[in-house]
């Protein structure tokens, strides 16, 4: 690649660690970017997703320089989180591309299985999600987003759910949630979206 690539930096889901981006840690890496990851605590929605948000900010921090650009990915639980970063902690001032995959950005009906803080604010018209839903189109206008989905999603439920009003939208024919970061397909669109 000639063009110069941003860092990236990868936001994991419920129950999953850093090490869930294993693959896509790999082909990122062979094609030249910088991954960086960090595990969020705790990972089991017991907390706030906007204390999670936080760690993205602190990492930020600590790891980039002041005004490092960098790129954003988000999986499940870890795209609204990511979006609490970009859309209420300024993210969007230093994120220039960011990749939502298979997020309940509208909410997915599998969040009624727990009555966590965390797990509430995952449910359709939590009052987390009509407040970053209100204003993601001008929150995010100064980032390049692109959102992936896969219609067979038993997590996001309905699966469309994962539809942002903004950026570029991304089907895929992935048969399982968790699938979304490691198919073959998943990963090409990712690197992709990262390369606009």
């Amino acid at each position: 690649m000639t063009h110069s690539l941003n860092p990236v930096l990868l936001i994991h889901g419920f129950l999953d660690r850093h090490t869930v981006f294993k693959p896509l840690t790999r082909y990122l890496s062979q094609q030249g970017w910088e991954i960086h990851a960090l595990d969020l605590q705790p990972n089991d929605g017991r907390q706030a997703l906007p204390i999670l948000a936080s760690q993205i900010e602190t990492y930020v921090h600590q790891h980039f320089g002041a005004i490092q650009r960098f790129d954003l990915v988000g999986f499940s639980m870890g795209g609204i989180v990511t979006r609490y970063y970009l859309q209420r902690l300024g993210g969007n001032q230093r994120v220039e591309r960011y990749v939502s995959i298979s997020a309940p950005n509208n909410g997915t009906l599998s969040a009624y299985g727990l009555p966590f803080p965390g797990i509430r604010q995952m449910r359709p018209d939590s009052d987390l999600l009509q407040d970053l839903n209100r204003d993601v189109a001008t929150a995010l206008e100064p980032v390049k987003v692109t959102w992936l989905w896969t219609p067979f999603d038993l997590m996001i439920l309905p699966a469309k759910s994962t539809k942002l009003p903004i950026g570029t939208g991304v089907q895929l024919p992935v048969p399982l949630h968790p699938w979304m970061l490691s198919d073959p397909r998943a990963l090409k669109a990712i690197a992709k979206a990262l390369q606009q």
